[in-house]
Protein backbone atom coordinates (compact mmCIF):
# COMPACT_ATOMS: atom_id res chain seq x y z
CA UNK A 1 0.00 0.00 0.00
CA UNK A 2 1.41 3.19 -0.96
CA UNK A 3 0.82 6.97 0.39
CA UNK A 4 1.21 9.96 -1.11
CA UNK A 5 3.91 12.23 0.61
CA UNK A 6 5.33 15.43 -1.40
CA UNK A 7 8.85 15.09 -1.72
CA UNK A 8 11.33 16.31 0.49
CA UNK A 9 15.34 16.51 0.90
CA UNK A 10 16.50 14.71 4.05
CA UNK A 11 17.30 17.62 5.89
CA UNK A 12 13.96 19.27 5.79
CA UNK A 13 12.93 15.46 6.38
CA UNK A 14 14.21 15.28 9.75
CA UNK A 15 12.50 18.63 11.34
CA UNK A 16 8.86 18.58 9.01
CA UNK A 17 5.70 17.49 11.20
CA UNK A 18 3.98 14.60 9.96
CA UNK A 19 0.61 13.74 11.28
CA UNK A 20 1.09 10.37 11.01
CA UNK A 21 1.86 8.00 14.30
CA UNK A 22 3.46 5.05 14.78
CA UNK A 23 3.55 1.74 17.30
CA UNK A 24 5.59 -1.01 17.93
CA UNK A 25 8.97 -2.41 16.05
CA UNK A 26 10.86 -5.10 17.14
CA UNK A 27 14.54 -4.41 17.50
CA UNK A 28 17.17 -2.65 19.49
CA UNK A 29 19.76 -0.49 18.97
CA UNK A 30 23.92 -0.31 19.63
CA UNK A 31 26.21 2.53 20.57
CA UNK A 32 26.63 3.09 17.15
CA UNK A 33 23.30 3.98 15.88
CA UNK A 34 23.05 0.81 13.73
CA UNK A 35 20.32 -1.80 14.53
CA UNK A 36 20.93 -5.53 15.76
CA UNK A 37 18.63 -7.72 14.92
CA UNK A 38 19.54 -11.55 16.09
CA UNK A 39 17.23 -14.60 16.46
CA UNK A 40 14.83 -12.85 18.87
CA UNK A 41 14.83 -9.59 17.02
CA UNK A 42 16.94 -7.45 20.15
CA UNK A 43 19.82 -5.96 20.57
CA UNK A 44 21.22 -4.85 24.36
CA UNK A 45 23.33 -1.58 23.49
CA UNK A 46 26.10 -0.93 25.64
CA UNK A 47 25.26 2.67 25.44
CA UNK A 48 24.03 5.77 23.84
CA UNK A 49 20.73 8.07 23.65
CA UNK A 50 18.72 5.27 22.48
CA UNK A 51 18.42 2.14 24.12
CA UNK A 52 15.92 0.18 22.72
CA UNK A 53 13.90 0.15 19.54
CA UNK A 54 10.96 -2.31 19.54
CA UNK A 55 8.17 -2.96 17.55
CA UNK A 56 5.12 -4.07 20.12
CA UNK A 57 1.81 -4.79 18.51
CA UNK A 58 0.93 -2.04 16.14
CA UNK A 59 3.36 0.42 17.67
CA UNK A 60 7.03 1.78 17.37
CA UNK A 61 8.41 2.57 20.70
CA UNK A 62 11.88 4.00 21.21
CA UNK A 63 13.51 4.16 24.61
CA UNK A 64 16.08 6.40 25.87
CA UNK A 65 18.57 6.68 27.86
CA UNK A 66 18.70 8.91 31.80
CA UNK A 67 20.92 10.98 30.18
CA UNK A 68 19.79 11.58 26.61
CA UNK A 69 19.87 14.84 25.33
CA UNK A 70 17.55 14.84 22.60
CA UNK A 71 14.52 16.62 22.02
CA UNK A 72 13.13 14.91 18.86
CA UNK A 73 12.69 11.65 17.21
CA UNK A 74 11.70 11.43 13.51
CA UNK A 75 10.55 8.30 12.12
CA UNK A 76 11.18 8.15 8.22
CA UNK A 77 9.80 5.36 5.82
CA UNK A 78 11.39 3.32 3.52
CA UNK A 79 10.67 5.99 0.54
CA UNK A 80 12.91 8.62 3.21
CA UNK A 81 9.38 10.66 3.31
CA UNK A 82 8.94 11.48 7.39
CA UNK A 83 6.23 9.11 8.89
CA UNK A 84 6.52 11.11 12.11
CA UNK A 85 7.92 13.05 14.66
CA UNK A 86 7.50 13.08 18.63
CA UNK A 87 9.20 15.94 20.53
CA UNK A 88 11.11 14.38 23.76
CA UNK A 89 10.39 16.32 26.84
CA UNK A 90 12.84 16.57 29.68
CA UNK A 91 13.15 13.62 31.49
CA UNK A 92 11.31 11.28 28.89
CA UNK A 93 12.53 8.44 28.54
CA UNK A 94 10.17 6.78 26.02
CA UNK A 95 8.07 7.96 22.76
CA UNK A 96 6.07 6.03 20.59
CA UNK A 97 4.51 5.85 17.01
CA UNK A 98 1.63 3.95 15.89
CA UNK A 99 2.07 2.41 12.46
CA UNK A 100 -0.99 0.57 12.40
CA UNK A 101 -1.83 -2.41 9.63
CA UNK A 102 -1.61 0.47 6.87
CA UNK A 103 1.68 1.33 6.80
CA UNK A 104 4.44 0.54 3.50
CA UNK A 105 7.01 -2.24 4.63
CA UNK A 106 10.36 -1.94 3.98
CA UNK A 107 13.56 -0.32 6.31
CA UNK A 108 12.52 2.33 8.81
CA UNK A 109 15.03 4.65 10.11
CA UNK A 110 15.04 6.43 13.71
CA UNK A 111 16.56 9.70 13.71
CA UNK A 112 17.55 11.37 17.26
CA UNK A 113 18.04 15.16 17.19
CA UNK A 114 19.25 17.93 19.41
CA UNK A 115 18.06 21.13 17.49
CA UNK A 116 19.08 21.15 14.08
CA UNK A 117 21.80 18.75 14.65
CA UNK A 118 20.67 14.57 13.75
CA UNK A 119 22.88 12.97 17.52
CA UNK A 120 22.04 9.21 16.22
CA UNK A 121 20.40 7.30 13.63
CA UNK A 122 19.44 3.87 13.23
CA UNK A 123 17.43 1.38 10.99
CA UNK A 124 15.45 -1.24 11.74
CA UNK A 125 13.17 -3.55 9.15
CA UNK A 126 9.39 -3.40 9.71
CA UNK A 127 7.54 -6.18 7.10
CA UNK A 128 5.09 -8.94 8.16
CA UNK A 129 5.35 -12.15 7.13
CA UNK A 130 2.41 -14.41 7.80
CA UNK A 131 1.81 -18.22 7.12
CA UNK A 132 -1.27 -20.43 7.11
CA UNK A 133 -0.37 -23.16 10.00
CA UNK A 134 -3.15 -24.93 10.33
CA UNK A 135 -7.12 -25.22 8.70
CA UNK A 136 -9.81 -27.42 9.98
CA UNK A 137 -13.92 -27.78 10.03
CA UNK A 138 -16.01 -27.31 13.40
CA UNK A 139 -17.66 -30.79 12.59
CA UNK A 140 -14.39 -32.98 12.74
CA UNK A 141 -12.41 -30.91 15.22
CA UNK A 142 -15.10 -29.23 17.84
CA UNK A 143 -12.40 -29.02 20.11
CA UNK A 144 -10.37 -26.15 18.03
CA UNK A 145 -13.20 -23.98 18.11
CA UNK A 146 -15.14 -21.61 20.26
CA UNK A 147 -17.37 -22.76 23.08
CA UNK A 148 -20.28 -22.61 21.07
CA UNK A 149 -23.71 -24.92 20.36
CA UNK A 150 -22.67 -27.71 17.89
CA UNK A 151 -25.57 -26.72 15.67
CA UNK A 152 -23.32 -23.13 15.22
CA UNK A 153 -19.61 -24.43 14.88
CA UNK A 154 -20.48 -27.51 12.87
CA UNK A 155 -20.37 -25.32 9.43
CA UNK A 156 -18.27 -23.43 10.55
CA UNK A 157 -14.07 -23.43 9.69
CA UNK A 158 -11.18 -22.26 11.82
CA UNK A 159 -7.77 -20.97 10.65
CA UNK A 160 -4.23 -20.58 12.22
CA UNK A 161 -1.95 -17.72 11.23
CA UNK A 162 1.59 -16.92 12.49
CA UNK A 163 3.50 -14.07 12.11
CA UNK A 164 7.15 -14.57 11.24
CA UNK A 165 8.17 -11.16 10.18
CA UNK A 166 9.25 -8.40 12.02
CA UNK A 167 5.84 -5.68 11.43
CA UNK A 168 2.30 -6.04 12.36
CA UNK A 169 -0.42 -7.11 9.65
CA UNK A 170 -4.08 -7.54 10.25
CA UNK A 171 -6.31 -10.25 8.29
CA UNK A 172 -9.51 -8.69 6.65
CA UNK A 173 -11.59 -11.14 4.43
CA UNK A 174 -11.44 -14.87 4.61
CA UNK A 175 -12.82 -16.50 1.91
CA UNK A 176 -13.18 -20.09 0.83
CA UNK A 177 -13.64 -20.68 -3.18
CA UNK A 178 -13.87 -24.10 -4.90
CA UNK A 179 -16.18 -27.25 -4.02
CA UNK A 180 -17.18 -26.56 -0.55
CA UNK A 181 -20.36 -27.04 0.49
CA UNK A 182 -21.45 -23.15 0.56
CA UNK A 183 -18.36 -20.65 -1.23
CA UNK A 184 -17.75 -17.22 -0.37
CA UNK A 185 -18.14 -16.51 -4.31
CA UNK A 186 -21.49 -16.18 -6.32
CA UNK A 187 -21.97 -20.14 -6.08
CA UNK A 188 -22.62 -19.51 -2.31
CA UNK A 189 -22.57 -16.50 -0.07
CA UNK A 190 -21.48 -14.31 -2.38
CA UNK A 191 -19.25 -11.87 -0.49
CA UNK A 192 -15.83 -12.46 -2.13
CA UNK A 193 -16.27 -9.31 -3.35
CA UNK A 194 -18.26 -7.14 -0.99
CA UNK A 195 -15.78 -4.52 0.69
CA UNK A 196 -18.38 -4.59 4.25
CA UNK A 197 -17.92 -9.00 4.28
CA UNK A 198 -14.68 -10.33 6.28
CA UNK A 199 -16.43 -13.27 6.58
CA UNK A 200 -14.91 -13.13 10.18
CA UNK A 201 -16.71 -14.10 13.84
CA UNK A 202 -15.34 -13.04 17.06
CA UNK A 203 -16.27 -15.23 19.76
CA UNK A 204 -15.93 -12.18 22.36
CA UNK A 205 -18.35 -9.97 20.36
CA UNK A 206 -20.22 -12.43 18.96
CA UNK A 207 -20.44 -10.69 15.86
CA UNK A 208 -18.48 -10.33 12.65
CA UNK A 209 -15.38 -8.15 12.82
CA UNK A 210 -13.90 -6.20 9.81
CA UNK A 211 -10.03 -7.42 11.08
CA UNK A 212 -7.87 -9.38 12.75
CA UNK A 213 -4.54 -8.31 13.85
CA UNK A 214 -1.44 -10.81 13.82
CA UNK A 215 1.34 -8.97 15.31
CA UNK A 216 4.91 -9.44 14.53
CA UNK A 217 5.70 -12.76 16.29
CA UNK A 218 2.17 -14.15 17.10
CA UNK A 219 0.12 -17.06 16.37
CA UNK A 220 -3.58 -16.54 15.97
CA UNK A 221 -6.93 -18.19 15.54
CA UNK A 222 -10.02 -17.09 13.91
CA UNK A 223 -13.58 -18.36 12.95
CA UNK A 224 -15.51 -18.79 9.53
CA UNK A 225 -18.76 -16.22 10.23
CA UNK A 226 -20.01 -17.23 6.75
CA UNK A 227 -20.75 -21.49 7.12
CA UNK A 228 -18.63 -22.36 4.12
CA UNK A 229 -19.57 -25.99 5.52
CA UNK A 230 -23.18 -25.90 5.73
CA UNK A 231 -25.17 -27.79 2.98
CA UNK A 232 -27.58 -25.44 1.08
CA UNK A 233 -29.65 -26.81 -1.71
CA UNK A 234 -28.63 -24.79 -5.25
CA UNK A 235 -25.32 -23.71 -3.86
CA UNK A 236 -21.94 -25.82 -4.28
CA UNK A 237 -21.46 -29.59 -3.02
CA UNK A 238 -24.33 -31.29 -1.73
CA UNK A 239 -24.14 -35.21 -0.84
CA UNK A 240 -24.56 -38.06 -3.28
CA UNK A 241 -25.00 -41.63 -3.63
CA UNK A 242 -21.75 -41.61 -4.88
CA UNK A 243 -18.21 -40.21 -3.32
CA UNK A 244 -17.19 -37.41 -4.59
CA UNK A 245 -13.73 -34.99 -4.74
CA UNK A 246 -12.63 -31.60 -5.01
CA UNK A 247 -10.48 -28.87 -4.60
CA UNK A 248 -11.19 -25.60 -2.97
CA UNK A 249 -8.77 -22.48 -2.39
CA UNK A 250 -8.61 -21.13 1.63
CA UNK A 251 -7.93 -16.63 0.60
CA UNK A 252 -7.24 -14.53 3.73
CA UNK A 253 -6.83 -10.57 2.78
CA UNK A 254 -4.31 -8.33 4.01
CA UNK A 255 -3.78 -4.69 3.99
CA UNK A 256 -0.27 -4.61 4.37
CA UNK A 257 0.55 -4.57 0.44
CA UNK A 258 -2.79 -5.32 -0.30
CA UNK A 259 -1.69 -8.83 -0.79
CA UNK A 260 -3.51 -12.58 -0.58
CA UNK A 261 -2.47 -15.43 1.24
CA UNK A 262 -3.45 -18.78 -0.59
CA UNK A 263 -3.54 -22.20 0.36
CA UNK A 264 -4.89 -24.94 -1.40
CA UNK A 265 -7.01 -28.12 -0.13
CA UNK A 266 -8.53 -31.40 -1.17
CA UNK A 267 -12.08 -32.03 0.24
CA UNK A 268 -13.84 -35.63 -0.30
CA UNK A 269 -17.65 -36.59 0.76
CA UNK A 270 -18.58 -39.71 1.31
CA UNK A 271 -21.89 -41.32 -0.49
CA UNK A 272 -25.19 -40.13 1.06
CA UNK A 273 -28.35 -41.02 0.75
CA UNK A 274 -29.61 -37.11 1.92
CA UNK A 275 -27.81 -34.12 0.50
CA UNK A 276 -26.49 -32.62 3.90
CA UNK A 277 -25.52 -35.80 5.36
CA UNK A 278 -22.50 -36.96 4.04
CA UNK A 279 -19.23 -37.01 5.93
CA UNK A 280 -16.17 -34.64 4.86
CA UNK A 281 -12.21 -35.13 4.66
CA UNK A 282 -9.90 -32.51 3.51
CA UNK A 283 -6.18 -32.46 3.33
CA UNK A 284 -3.38 -29.82 2.49
CA UNK A 285 -3.25 -30.19 -1.94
Amino acid sequence: MTRDYPQISRRNALRTVAGAALTSVAGCLNDGGSSGTPGDGTTDPDSGPLTRVAVEGTTLVVELSAEANVDQINLIQPNGALFGKRDVAVGAQQVSFEIGTAYDPGEYRVVALKGEESVVETSLPIQPSLTIVEMGIGRNQPEKMWDGSSDEITEEAFVTVENQGSGPDAITKLLFIGDVPYPSDEEGTNYANNEDVSGIYDPQSDSEVSEVIVAAGDQVTMYSSRSPFAFVPGSGTSCKDEQQSGEFELILETPVEEAQLTKSYNIQYSASTEADNCEITISES
